[in-house]
């Protein structure tokens, strides 16, 4: 839905907030005590480009929270009008809607520790930052510029975008519907943003710096009415510090520069 080349549904979806303040207060509320959980956990660990991710369990715990405090700010819309739309019939559908959205981002964290493992034991001592590590990070983040302009990106964008019309177009009743829809939901969220997240590995997983810079971009592209402009802003963005990582690391503000360590086996944390 668009209006004088402005996303109209947005500002249409924000219309549900009416009498469902409690809700975006709670989720919001969420938000918060998450951020302050994950500032607490993760003080000091902050190794940059390829810090250590600990173990499986450990990471998988601060990952979930880690989702929770970037992603519930930018699907109030999305969650208010379902609310809305499910109305007093089914007052916990909403919760078990953000619980699917969650797992769905949960289980990406699962494959991404996969990857990241896999990586490190297969060419930790490769990537030592003065090596491969940092061409590794700058490619990463010119990558997730490149998939900001794909069709791909624009197809899962327009459906974290338009509240109304995934709804309508993905809904089943009952509290297994809501569930459903809320995975479904996270699905095409990390269609859309998962090369942002790649891009905070790239920039380090640890550092709240860089997890607030990454939850602000995700912000812009779902909530700003100027969908084509916040899109090549935030390409415009991850761009420049993909070659600034490369060849002037040191110029990039907030980035913890590592030492000579192979990426993903930072020294602090229990394998």
């Amino acid at each position: 839905m668009r209006r004088d080349g402005v996303d109209a549904e947005p500002a249409f979806a924000r219309l549900a907030v009416r009498g469902h303040l409690g809700l975006v207060a709670l989720l919001f509320g969420l938000a918060v005590a998450a951020w302050w959980f994950t500032v607490d956990q993760m003080r000091g660990m902050d190794a940059g480009p390829g810090s250590a991710l600990g173990s499986l369990g450990w990471f998988l715990g601060i990952w979930a929270v880690m989702m929770a405090a970037m992603m519930l700010p930018s699907i109030w819309p999305t969650v208010a009008l379902y609310a809305r739309m499910t109305g007093e019939r089914s007052p916990a559908a909403p919760l078990v809607f953000v619980a699917g959205y969650l797992i769905i981002w949960t289980a990406a964290g699962l494959l991404a520790f996969a990857v990241s493992e896999t990586g490190r034991r297969l060419l930790g001592s490769v990537l030592t930052w003065d090596g491969g590590g940092r061409w590794l990070a700058g490619g990463i983040l010119v990558a997730a510029a490149v998939y900001e302009l794909t069709p791909a990106k624009a197809v899962c964008l327009r459906h974290c975008r338009t509240p109304l019309g995934f709804l309508l177009g993905h809904w089943r009743d009952g509290l297994a519907g809501a569930l459903r829809m809320g995975m479904t939901h996270g699905a095409w969220c990390l269609g859309c943003c998962w090369a942002l997240m790649a891009s905070l590995f790239a920039l380090g997983i640890m550092s709240i710096v860089w997890m607030a810079f990454v939850t602000a971009l995700i912000a812009v592209e779902k909530l700003l009415p100027w969908r084509r402009l916040a899109v090549y802003g935030v390409a415009a963005f991850l761009l420049v510090l993909g070659v600034l990582i490369v060849v002037a690391p040191e110029a990039v503000p907030g980035l913890t520069v590592p030492g000579q360590t192979p990426m993903g086996e930072m020294p602090g944390m229990a394998g």
